[in-house]
């Protein structure tokens, strides 16, 4: 099975290819930080024992800062190397979190209304094309605007990453669906297709089973593009001061709070986790090129 792994063409191509090599390794070093951030942190963001405020405002230690905070640290005493982290791992929860439910949500209404057609389909792809009319950000805000005005006052504080994961997956189904729909046009006529219907297999067997294995390529572009997509929208709304609370250091909220100190000469607690979040977008971006140039072999 390994020797086969080794041998396919997206191996092939992606050993030839310089930005992909380039772009997996940094975000398998961002990706693999996030996730170890609790064991490789030298502090706790959320532990308010485990900083002092006597640290707070250091400057980078190629400008003079303390050895024990590389890139300095934030008006709290904060480590910024942690914050950052964790600020990752919260932002790539939220991110896999929302890119996977956008993904079952999508596909799942694709799948049916390319294979049932008819007055479903109509409904499916007009809902579609209402949201693709409003930018994904507004329509996260609208949901967040919402679940604000329906929920206890009490619960909204407990609920934010739920509700702002729910937010941000409304608001990326629709390439899914529409992907998915148009390619069970295409694979629904074909022999072996045809030959699950013609024996009485249950539909929803045909589409998972049948239909779904054959048009996983674009949607693995898809779901690339998306995680990305999904991260820098967690990010914006946090930055407005919409998504997670201050106390809650996702990349978006450390950048908010370094735009307060961005006049004052404070400047790496703004762009320290700017860079960061353009890595980390920037090398999925590029990997889902990658796999759409692989998939497509017009375009290779």
């Amino acid at each position: 099975m390994l020797s086969s792994l080794l041998k396919s063409d997206a191996v092939y191509y992606f050993l030839r290819s310089p930005a992909a090599i380039i772009a997996a390794i940094v975000a398998i070093l961002i990706i693999g930080g996030a996730f170890l951030a609790p064991w490789i942190a030298t502090s706790n963001p959320y532990d308010l024992a485990s900083f002092s405020l006597m640290n707070g405002l250091l400057p980078p230690i190629w400008e003079g800062g303390d050895p024990r905070f590389p890139l300095g640290t934030d008006d709290q005493g904060r480590d910024m190397v942690s914050s950052i982290l964790y600020g990752a791992r919260l932002s790539l929860l939220i991110g896999i979190m929302a890119m996977t439910i956008a993904t079952v949500l999508g596909v799942g209404l694709g799948l049916a209304a390319g294979y049932y057609g008819g007055r479903f389909d109509a409904i499916v792809m007009r809902i579609a094309d209402i949201q693709l009319a409003l930018p994904a950000i507004l329509t996260a805000l609208l949901i967040d605007g919402i679940s604000r005005g329906l929920l206890p006052a009490a619960m909204q504080q407990d609920l934010r990453v739920a509700v702002l994961t729910l937010a941000i997956a409304l608001s990326l189904w629709v390439n899914f669906a529409r992907t998915a729909r148009a390619s069970v046009f295409v694979e629904r006529n074909k022999d072996y297709v045809q030959a699950a219907m013609i024996m009485g297999q249950h539909p929803l067997r045909v589409m998972i089973r049948h239909i779904l294995p054959n048009i996983m390529g674009p949607l693995l572009v898809i779901m690339t593009v998306d995680l990305a997509s999904a991260i820098l929208l967690e990010a914006t709304l946090s930055f407005l001061g919409i998504g997670l609370p201050a106390d809650s250091p996702s990349l978006g909220t450390l950048i908010r709070i370094g735009m307060q100190f961005l006049l004052s000469g404070e400047w790496w607690i703004l762009w320290v986790p700017t860079i960061f979040l353009v890595c980390l977008v920037v090398s999925i971006n590029v990997l889902g090129d990658f796999l759409r140039d692989v998939f497509n072999p017009r375009l290779r």
